[in-house]
């Protein structure tokens, strides 16, 4: 499997790209970064672009992709809707309508949010952005598109956040996931987890376009067990 990466120098992308790494089904990571990270590996390649607006400087390395693992995010807290959207919609858009021209028989995982407003109407601002976001990706002709809406996340295996507060959130609660998991599957789910249900997803399909943490916790113990892994 191919993959492109938008967003590994955040938790989530972050923690993407260490299960890609470590999966030897992923052939070949293209990392798509602002700024370099450092970080090297025969499987990838890490590409540092300037405007998420326009692709075509890059698009070549696009092609002949298996699957996109979009995880660029960033919070709503203080943000005007214009700078919101612009970073979550158009960013988004621009960078899968290249890589729809360039890999056509692609897959696109999406790391939308739990709460996301599918009627794009909503009154709450990130919601109804998110769920512009996953329309548009949804009719753009992918083999397949999924729209990952995870709760709770925990960081694992290194992963953090690049918000002070929300990482300290976590080194709090981290001591009590486990009670958390245990009581509310539902509701959390870790970056390991999360990161094997999209590799799964795009190994395999899903039966759902739109998936909840149950199915990424599901898809992940699919991973698992194909994989041979132990819970």
């Amino acid at each position: 499997m191919r993959v492109i990466l938008f967003g590994a120098s955040g938790m989530v992308g972050s923690g993407v790209l260490l299960e890609c790494l470590d999966d030897p089904e992923v052939e070949s990571i293209v990392s798509v970064v602002r700024q370099a990270t450092g970080r090297t590996h025969p499987k990838l390649r890490e590409l540092v672009h300037e405007d998420f607006l326009d692709y075509v400087p890059i698009c070549e390395h696009f092609a002949g992709a298996d699957a996109t693992f979009y995880c660029l995010g960033v919070s709503s807290v203080g943000m005007k809707e214009a700078d919101y959207r612009r970073v979550t919609h158009d960013f988004t858009l621009a960078a899968a309508k290249e890589i729809r021209a360039e890999s056509p028989f692609s897959t696109f995982c999406f790391v939308s949010g739990a709460g996301t407003d599918a009627t794009g109407r909503g009154s709450v601002m990130w919601a109804r952005v998110k769920g512009e976001t996953e329309n548009a990706l949804a009719k753009m002709g992918f083999k397949g598109a999924y729209m990952f809406r995870p709760g709770y996340i925990q960081p694992m295996r290194g992963a953090r956040s690049k918000t002070a507060l929300y990482q300290g959130i976590y080194n709090v609660v981290g001591v009590l996931y486990p009670l958390f998991k245990s009581i509310a599957p539902s509701y959390v789910t870790t970056t390991v987890d999360l990161a094997r249900a999209m590799i799964e997803a795009a190994h395999s399909g899903y039966s759902r376009t739109v998936l909840e943490t149950l199915d990424v916790n599901r898809l992940a113990q699919q991973y698992r067990a194909r994989r041979g892994i132990a819970t």
